[in-house]
This record gives structure tokens, C-alpha cells and sequence, in this order.
């Protein structure tokens, strides 16, 4: 059966870079089961034919109206789909779906008529925000990195900017790679209105945050660099958790020495 990507060379290249990342997230072992999710805003690479295409789903409801969204597209994970899965056949575990008008429901229009992740709330409401803002990012990952979701079950970690730079300090890239830091929020429902809207007031700081006891979720401007930016952040919690394995506490780089680095290579302070 010929695919909508066939004949799409910018679309398919999306889409690949998802299927990809899922590849990474399952061989790193933050992908047990169905759990993880990606949503990527592809409404620049939708032709009018695509756009065009009748609905192959009910309309069904986001649960919240996010008005910057209104005739957005998006590629979305399935439910209880596999992210070893989807890495083979993304098309078949995933879909496409359209914010409808009233921007509080949407319907699926390819290739499968498969469900959106449960996160869906979680990740239209950041999609929503970042459009908002003007900014250039089409990409939400949601996966669950082992190191830091063991450091979340520790109450200190906790606190604002405390594993941030804590784990700056493990490594220097994790400062140039992560420049914003890792925001903290506190044990919501999964999948509920009251995780969304957390996570939307942790990204006015932050472009990864921590769900504790739960995983990480990061948004950036392709799916590839929000993986990154977790990649990263996992590193530095392994170097930590490696040596405190050892018998030790790491030093770290100094504050002196991050403010060198940060003002070496321009970032935000």
C-alpha cells in the first residue's frame, strides 16, 4: 500500500528522525513497553492534498482548548504503542492528526487510525505554548531516563536548580548542551490537565523537566536535539551515580570554573 511519505521527501525525513530517536530511547532502556511518547508538529510539511484528506477517526477531545493550535498537525505516538515499534514501522504506530477549529478537539487523518499517546494533553499543551511564544520548536519527547528518574525519588534533588547544577558540574557539555538547566516538577497523575499545566510553567525556564518519580520530557526544534538534550543530562547522572557507586562524591566543576565556560562559549547565565 503506497504511504502518504512516498512522494514526500521533507515529511518522510521527519518522520525517519522519530523513528530514529524511538530506536535510541528502546536500546537505552528508557523505553520498557509502551512507555515514552513523541509528538512533532509537522504543520509546515502538510501540501494542500494532505490537508485535503478526509478524517479516518471520530473527533475526539484534548481535554482543554489551546487556541494557538487551531489547524495545527501533528505526528503523534500511539497509545500503548512500542517505541521498538514504531523505530521499524512508524506509520503503523503512530498518526497524524488536526486540531479541529474550536481548538478543544481533534480528529486523525493518517495513515492508521491509531490513538494518540494518554500525553496527549501534556504535549498539545506545550505545543500550544511554544506557538504562542513564537517559538521555532516542533518537537516533545517524554521518556523514562533510569538514572534520573532514580535521582527524582530523592527528596534534596528536588529543589529548584539543585540537580541542575549539580549535574552542569559532572561534565562540561552538559552545560553547553543543556544550557537551560532541568525544571522540577512534583508528582502529578500521569496523563493529567494538572501535569500539563505544570509542565507549561516549568518551560518558561526550562527546556527539559523532570516529572518526578515518572521521566523526563524535553522540547527543542527537532526531535533529534530534544533527545540530546536528555542524552546529555543522562550522562551527567551517570557519571555521578558512577562514582558515588565507587565510594566517593565527584567534586564537579567548580561555580568558577562554569562561570568560565559559560562565559567562554556565550551561554545563558
Amino acid at each position: 500500500m503506497e504511504s502518504i511519505l512516498d512522494s514526500r521527501p521533507a515529511l518522510a525525513k521527519e518522520i525517519d528522525k522519530v523513528a530514529e530517536v524511538a530506536g535510541y530511547l528502546w536500546q537505552k532502556g528508557w523505553a520498557e513497553r509502551n512507555g515514552g511518547n513523541i509528538v512533532v508538529n509537522i504543520t509546515d510539511l502538510m501540501d494542500d492534498q494532505l490537508k485535503a484528506l478526509p478524517a479516518i477517526s471520530d473527533i475526539k477531545p484534548i481535554g482543554m482548548e489551546l487556541p494557538h493550535i487551531k489547524g495545527c498537525y501533528f505526528y503523534c505516538k500511539g497509545t500503548n504503542k512500542r517505541m521498538r515499534d514504531l523505530a521499524r514501522w512508524p506509520m503503523e504506530n503512530g498518526s497524524i492528526i488536526r486540531i479541529l477549529d474550536d481548538c478543544e478537539n481533534y480528529e486523525i487523518i493518517a495513515e492508521e487510525p491509531v490513538i494518540p499517546t494518554s500525553e496527549l494533553p501534556s504535549h498539545l499543551s506545550m505545543h500550544n505554548y511554544l506557538i504562542g511564544k513564537g517559538s521555532d520548536y516542533k518537537a516533545s519527547i517524554h521518556t523514562h531516563p533510569i538514572d534520573l528518574i532514580a535521582m527524582s525519588h530523592h527528596e534534596p534533588f528536588l529543589k529548584k536548580d539543585v540537580l541542575t547544577n549539580l549535574l552542569w558540574s559532572m561534565i562540561p557539555e552538559t552545560k553547553a548542551f543543556c544550557p537551560r538547566g532541568l525544571g522540577i516538577i512534583p508528582y502529578k497523575l500521569p496523563s493529567s490537565l494538572d501535569l500539563a499545566d505544570a509542565t507549561i510553567k516549568e518551560l518558561e525556564e526550562y527546556d527539559v523537566v523532570l516529572w518526578e518519580k515518572h521521566g523526563v520530557c524535553a522540547v527543542a526544534e527537532d526531535i533529534m536535539a530534544a533527545f540530546d538534550q536528555i542524552d546529555v543530562l543522562s550522562k551527567s547522572a551517570q557519571i555521578y551515580l558512577t562514582a558515588r557507586s565507587m565510594g566517593f562524591t565527584p567534586d564537579g566543576m567548580s561555580q568558577e570554573q562554569m562561570q568560565e565556560m559559560t562565559k567562554a562559549f556565550n551561554l545563558p547565565k
